[in-house]
């Protein structure tokens, strides 16, 4: 694996050490941190002084409702740790929300294919199969998408993003990501809101496809 150059910020392993990430953004970052020595590294110092700060607090009142936020807390999908075992390309986390079976793949034409690893009304995350040399169509972001590249590569106006690498587009972006030549493009994408496809087609395919 070539190294890795594109990373998770700062505050969003942050958020991810405390448990304030959703679902589907926490599948992607710990997929990441499962490859990434230099974000492991990084969200440990996290979870480091997070414990630091726990050890040092005294008690504090609660409020009344702390039982049913805690009971409803307790129905929402569990924060994935970083695992860092892998099956072939995928990462442990990928593993285990693809429930240990293989991706089942379905079209989206062009050779492009995706599996729906979870999806609610909260956001999305899927895995992308783009052959080489194939784009994406032209699209824009509603909210924040994440894409960590699993297999092969893409490249679009900010750079070129390997395995490992995490792309983070938000609603300022709008790209064109193109798999490179070669082995085809495998990703990791988690979305907090549907993509804003430019031309018709992809509009018009859209519900179809759950993009």
């Amino acid at each position: 694996m070539t190294a890795i150059t594109h990373h998770i910020p700062d505050a969003m392993l942050a958020a991810y050490a405390a448990g304030n990430l959703p679902h589907h953004f926490a599948v992607a970052v710990a997929s990441h941190v499962s490859l990434c020595a230099h974000c492991r590294a990084a969200l440990e110092a996290h979870q480091a002084m997070g414990g630091a700060l726990l050890e040092a607090s005294g008690s504090v009142a609660v409020s009344g409702s702390m039982k049913a936020d805690l009971l409803a807390q307790l129905d929402a999908p569990a924060t994935p740790e970083p695992d860092y075992t892998r099956r072939g390309i995928y990462p442990g986390p990928v593993v285990a929300a693809l429930k240990g079976q293989d991706p089942k793949w379905k079209t989206l034409g062009m050779g492009v294919r995706q599996s729906i690893l979870s999806q609610d009304r909260n956001g999305s995350v899927r895995l992308l199969y783009i052959p080489g040399g194939q784009a994406v169509p032209d699209h824009g972001h509603n909210g924040l998408e994440m894409t960590l590249v699993l297999q092969g590569s893409f490249s679009d106006d900010t750079g070129r993003f390997g395995v490992g690498d995490i792309e983070i587009a938000n609603q300022d972006l709008e790209h064109t990501p193109i798999a490179d030549p070669g082995d085809a493009c495998i990703c990791l994408a988690a979305t907090d809101a549907p993509l804003r496809f430019n031309a018709f087609i992809p509009r018009l395919l859209q519900p179809l496809f759950r993009i």
